[in-house]
């Protein structure tokens, strides 16, 4: 739905920041854009899609490791409401920076509000490595693992920093003139399916 708003076509230069599993990329390959690149926060993220042969970079937000107008779409989806604050103005500045005149901009997934942190709480080593086999397979309850046995050996207390956390949320007025300050054109928003909390963005940068 996402390559279908942005009307993604083989002539784009694609870059997808918190391109997860690497989908968009994947439609990309298919499509025929001349270039896509996908950005992840770790090198261990960038490595795994690497190794399916797609093209991915370490970086954060606010400090894009791309060239100026390199991009003439960029999809930045559920990855802003993580983003700290006071980092989204600058992380909009460098979407700004990194976009060819005329470039389609998808931003999704902004709550409109705060939220509670969805993360499950445990009260044991034992019921959190139950939970993680249980929801997400083998690989990532032996990395949990992997880490207790780590912290265990240097005497260091186990402690679990939730990545659901929602850091960001704007009403859509608020948002619009974030994104107008870094310079990005309006298009238009509309209201997430689900959670239908959040609201997904379209932006040009003017040619």
């Amino acid at each position: 739905r996402i390559a279908e708003v942005v009307e993604l076509r083989p002539a784009d230069d694609l870059v997808d920041i918190g391109c997860g599993d690497g989908t968009l990329l994947r439609i990309a390959e298919r499509i025929g854009t001349r270039t896509a690149v996908g950005l992840l926060a770790t090198e261990e993220e960038v490595a795994v899609l690497r190794r399916f042969g797609l093209e991915a970079k370490q970086g954060f937000t606010h400090q894009l490791p791309l060239a100026d107008e390199c991009a003439s779409v960029i999809v930045c989806n559920n990855v802003l409401l993580i983003v700290p604050r006071e980092n989204i103005p600058a992380s909009l500045r460098e979407i700004y920076r990194i976009a060819k005149p005329g470039a389609r901009i998808f931003i999704g997934e902004i709550p409109a509000a705060q939220q509670p942190d969805p993360t499950p709480r445990f009260t044991t080593r034992r019921e959190t490595l139950a939970y993680l086999y249980r929801e997400h397979g083998l690989r990532t309850w032996f990395g949990m693992l992997r880490r207790m046995v780590w912290w265990a050996l240097r005497g260091q207390p186990a402690v679990l920093r939730p990545g659901t956390a929602i850091s960001f949320f704007s009403d859509p007025s608020e948002f619009i003139a974030m994104a107008q300050d870094a310079g990005l054109a309006f298009v238009r928003y509309w209201q997430h399916d689900h959670p239908n909390t959040r609201n997904n963005y379209l932006f040009r940068k003017a040619s």
